[in-house]
C-alpha cells in the first residue's frame, strides 16, 4: 500500500499532468470506485477545472473551481497516469477524466480497492479516516509532547500503534519497520513502556525517514509508480523491510521476520531486543 512518501510523490506528479486542466467528460468503468452517486459525480465535475492537488496523510485531495474537493485514496494498487484522449484502456482502468486540452487522466487499480469521494471543500475532514487522522510527520505539526502523551496512553504494541493513522499520519508497514529499526525499538514493545530517550529518537526518525523517502520519490516494492510512470528509488536504502534473513547493517545479526498485528514485520533481534518492564 502506498505510504506518505509515495502518495506525496503521486501528488507532485499530478500537479504537472492535472492541475489547471478543465474536465469535458468523465468515463466510469467500475462504479464502486466512486462512493457518491456516479451520475451526480459526473454532473458536478464536468466543466470544472482542477485548481490544485493537496495531500493529507495517505489521501489525495483534488480541488475544483466550484468549491468541491475529490478525496482519492489509492489503497493497495491505485495509480494515476495520463495519455491523449482515446488512448488504450485496459480492464483495470476504472475512471477516466477527459480534459479540454486533449489529454486524459486515468485511474488504474488492479485490486479495485481505491475510492473517490466528492465533498464540499472544507468538509473533507468529516469523511472516513480523515475524521481521526493524526498530525503530518513534520517538525512543525508533529510535536514531541503530543507523541509522548499518545504513547503513554497506549498499552498496545508499538508496531500497530504506528500503523494507526490516529497518532501520526502516513506511516505504513514499510516505514514503521524502518523507523523502529533506526530507533532500536522492538516492534512488539508496549507503547507505554518505551523510555523517553527512545521516544524522542522514534519521533525524530519518523520525521527524518519520511522526508528522506519522499526526496527519493518513495519505495517501489511491487508495482508503485508515480503519476508520471516513474518508480521510486528509496527501496535501495531500506535497512529492515524486505531484509529478513540478511545481516543487520548495524550489528551483523541475522534479521528475522514475524507477524505483528497480522503484518509481516522485520527487525534485528540484537539491536531491537524486547525489554521486560517490571510492574
Amino acid at each position: 500500500m502506498p505510504e506518505l512518501p509515495e502518495v506525496e510523490t503521486v501528488r507532485r506528479g499530478l500537479l504537472k499532468i492535472a492541475k489547471g486542466r478543465k474536465i469535458q467528460a468523465i468515463d466510469v468503468y467500475y462504479g464502486k470506485t466512486i462512493t457518491n452517486d456516479v451520475e451526480k459525480f459526473r454532473q458536478a465535475l464536468v466543466g470544472q477545472t482542477i485548481t490544485d492537488v493537496d495531500r493529507r496523510g495517505k489521501y489525495l485531495l483534488f480541488r475544483f473551481t466550484n468549491s468541491l474537493t475529490m478525496i482519492s485514496h489509492l489503497r493497495m494498487e491505485g495509480k494515476y497516469f495520463n495519455q491523449p484522449i482515446g488512448g488504450p484502456i485496459d480492464k483495470h482502468t476504472h475512471v477516466v477524466f477527459q480534459f479540454t486540452d486533449g489529454s486524459e487522466l486515468c485511474y488504474h487499480d488492479t485490486r479495485k480497492f481505491g475510492r473517490m469521494t466528492l465533498v464540499k471543500t472544507g468538509e473533507e475532514n468529516q469523511v472516513g479516516g480523515l475524521k481521526t487522522i493524526g498530525p503530518e510527520p513534520t517538525a512543525a505539526a508533529f510535536h514531541l509532547d503530543f507523541f509522548q502523551n499518545e504513547l503513554a496512553r497506549s498499552r498496545g504494541k508499538i508496531k500497530p500503534f504506528l500503523l494507526s493513522q490516529r497518532h501520526v499520519a502516513g506511516l505504513g508497514n514499510i516505514y514503521a519497520d524502518e523507523v523502529l529499526w533506526m530507533s532500536k525499538i522492538n516492534p512488539e514493545q508496549a507503547a507505554n513502556t518505551i523510555p523517553p530517550a527512545k521516544v524522542k529518537a522514534l519521533h525524530d526518525n519518523i520525521i527524518k525517514e519520511l522526508a528522506t523517502a519522499t526526496k527519493y520519490k518513495g519505495t517501489t516494492v511491487h508495482s508503485f509508480t508515480n503519476a508520471l510512470g516513474d518508480a521510486g528509488a528509496f527501496q535501495k536504502q531500506l535497512n529492515a523491510y524486505g531484509h529478513a534473513g540478511d545481516r543487520c547493517p548495524r550489528c551483523g545479526t541475522k534479521m528475522i521476520k514475524i507477524k505483528v498485528a497480522q503484518r509481516g514485520t522485520t527487525f534485528c533481534p540484537h539491536c531491537q531486543p524486547f525489554v521486560e518492564v517490571k510492574k
